[in-house]
């Protein structure tokens, strides 16, 4: 079944304040160390769980750093989940504030990954 309209919008709704609130702030210094945003929020048919997808910009560190930053990261997050909801309840004046879960988005690896295997077979997209 689908994502309904009201899931969609609440689910962007809660990426905007939580952006919002992780630029201005949240000052956890496991979450000031790396570049962090929220690409995306999915919001359950009942409302009860949000899960927001953590994109880490990670340039030029290896697997082993990466994999620490990126734990350091969803351990700030987790931290700050009471924080979280408090100001997603102000800002939507919702009667039930959705259970945030945070998991790590790696479509972009993914993604990098794919481009990678295509190059190596000779495959190249014409423009």
């Amino acid at each position: 079944m689908g994502k309904g309209y009201r899931q969609g919008r609440l689910g962007e709704e809660i990426r905007k304040i939580l952006s919002e609130m992780l630029l201005r702030e949240i000052k956890d210094p496991r979450l000031q160390q790396a570049m962090v945003s929220f690409s995306d929020v999915e919001v359950t048919s009942d409302g009860s769980y949000a899960t927001c997808y953590v994109t880490i910009l990670s340039v030029g560190k290896e697997e082993e750093a990466k994999r620490q930053e990126a734990e350091d990261v969803l351990a700030g997050l987790r931290s700050a989940k009471g924080l979280m909801k408090k100001e997603i309840g102000r800002q939507m004046k919702l009667r039930h504030i959705p259970e945030l879960i945070f998991k790590l988005d790696t479509s972009m690896e993914y993604g990098r990954h794919i481009s990678e295997v295509i190059g190596k077979l000779g495959m190249e997209h014409e423009e």
